[in-house]
């Protein structure tokens, strides 16, 4: 109940605080999403109803579907070309960079390695939705943001396997490399096996059924919604990586959609929206839950922070040695190796969910109370000027995002013009009054031309009246809209056969005329 009460407040406040990102649109959402989560922790009652951080909970319910979404998003073509890269930046400049600044910390503040090694490997992980908030409105080289996008898929695994060595260190006090990498291997190479294994069973089991006669679709969308969790779970028991095991699962199923979209529709776009919107709610969720957790931090460790400022320095050290061992990669091994491109790379390492996640397990792993404090202030630091600099420096070397600016407007201004083109032809066809009112308010709809007082008026009518309109009214109805939507069908395509707009503004149109014409014609939906 507890767990649900806690999930239940954050949702609520990812909810609130969506709304106001909406309206405060030269401000990334993200942002909005931590200053959201760091009220929750300020003010005492939403604070006493949410748990404490637990990392375990964290990773199966929030990390696992993230990435198995971000790997489906991700063509397994790609994967293919560009595995040297991968392998360079989320295995090789992982533990390079993590051992260089274990080094560095571990001369310059007198931090035993197997400490030094354990803050840089939570420090290794990168966040792609981290990334995205930082430089959204800006445009960047796909290249830059493939290579990025792509470490962040597969470093996770790679910061936890060097966290793990680093306890080992810490425990035994013997460094055990040979072990460590076959650890690695075992862990990294037993979750792509076992992710590939699994998600090919559940994939040819929802297959079979959907070409059978027993498919269900909510059954079909709740195995498909549960399979990151499952094999997440799976995964870790068996003592490989889950994050690989869930990122290869993702990858796998990534050719799916594309190659059985048809074979049951209903089902499709069902389990495309859900997909897009827990995407999108966990992305929020988890930088809610990371400002409540800084400012829970901060606030406990109120007192060590007056006191030494040592935590403050490891921070940025570390930050700033990683910034500058990503800038040397990037020189030599990321898209042109320019100056520019490599700065890009560098500052596009952000930290997030899973440095989080990973810091909040130290405590389990015989480290003790006050390191692990001192830990949790140095990974806040990191996180914070992960995310910070790059937003500040983004927007003044990165030129603005032109199309995605002017898309909202051109969008409005289009949809406006073909609203008012399916209204004209209403209006010049040989309908009954009250067809011809609820048609013209059903198209006005489509860009939120009704008043509230308007809305309440047809609301009244329906709930007061059952039979407001006969079945011939109703035939009416929908012929009339039909024909509406035909007409601002065809006024899109007039346009874009004279190359007079942007062909993908016209798509988005299109698709939410095809989305309206299904609640019209489609029996299940049952609007009309």
């Amino acid at each position: 109940m507890s767990l649900m009460l806690s999930s239940f407040v954050v949702l609520i406040a990812v909810a609130i605080s969506d709304i106001i990102a909406k309206t405060v649109s030269h401000v990334s959402s993200t942002y909005i999403n931590l200053v959201m989560g760091i009220i929750l922790g300020i003010i005492p009652f939403t604070n006493h109803l949410i748990l404490s951080f637990d990392d375990k909970i964290f990773m199966i319910f929030i990390i696992a579907p993230l990435l198995f979404f971000e790997g489906q998003a991700t063509p397994a073509l790609l994967v293919r070309k560009k595995i040297n890269n991968i392998l360079g930046t989320a295995v090789g400049l992982a533990a390079v960079s993590a051992i260089i600044v274990a080094i560095v910390v571990h001369q310059v503040f007198a931090l035993a390695i197997p400490l030094a090694l354990i803050v840089t490997a939570i420090s290794t992980p990168t966040d792609a939705t981290a990334f995205d908030s930082v430089i959204e409105g800006r445009t960047i080289q796909s290249g830059i943001r493939k290579s990025l996008k792509l470490e962040s898929l597969f470093n996770d695994a790679t910061g936890i396997i060097l966290l793990q060595a680093a306890f080992l260190w810490l425990q035994t006090g013997q460094v055990a490399f040979g072990k460590n990498v076959l650890l690695f291997l075992f862990s990294a190479g037993g979750g792509i096996i076992l992710g590939g294994i699994l998600s090919l069973i559940v994939m040819a089991f929802r297959q079979f059924l959907v070409r059978s006669s027993v498919n269900v679709i909510s059954s079909q969308t709740l195995i498909y919604l549960l399979t990151p969790f499952c094999i997440y779970f799976i995964a870790e028991e068996v003592g490989v990586s889950g994050i690989i095991a869930v990122v290869t699962a993702g990858l796998i199923h990534n050719s799916e959609t594309t190659r059985s979209r048809f074979s049951s529709p209903r089902q499709m776009h069902l389990g495309l929206q859900l997909v897009n919107f827990s995407n999108s709610v966990l992305n929020s969720f988890v930088f809610v839950v990371l400002g409540l957790s800084l400012e829970r931090i901060i606030f406990e460790q109120r007192r060590s922070i007056g006191i030494s400022l040592r935590w403050l320095a490891i921070g940025v050290l570390v930050y700033v040695l990683l910034l500058i061992v990503r800038f040397i990669y990037g020189r030599f091994f990321i898209s042109d190796r320019t100056n520019r491109s490599a700065l890009l790379f560098a500052l596009g390492g952000v930290h997030g969910t899973v440095t989080l996640a990973m810091t909040f397990s130290v405590l389990s792993n015989g480290v003790s109370r006050s390191l692990f404090n001192e830990i949790v202030l140095i990974e806040t630091v990191v996180i914070i000027l992960s995310m910070l600099i790059p937003t500040i420096v983004f927007k003044v070397i990165l030129p603005l995002d032109a199309d995605t600016l002017n898309k909202t407007t051109q969008l409005k201004i289009l949809r406006n013009e073909m609203v008012i083109v399916g209204v004209q032809h209403v209006e010049t066809m040989t309908l009954s009054n009250k067809v011809r009112e609820i048609v013209i308010y059903d198209l006005r709809d489509q860009v939120q031309k009704n008043t509230l007082k308007a809305f309440f008026n047809q609301w009244r009518s329906v709930t007061t009246d059952k039979s407001t309109l006969t079945s011939i009214q109703s035939v009416e109805q929908r012929r009339a809209l039909m024909q509406a939507f035909d007409e601002e069908r065809n006024f899109l395509y007039d346009l874009a056969k004279n190359h007079m707009v942007n062909s993908e503004y016209i798509y988005d149109l299109f698709s939410e005329i095809l989305l309206s014409e299904s609640l019209v014609l489609d029996p299940q939906n049952q609007v009309i």
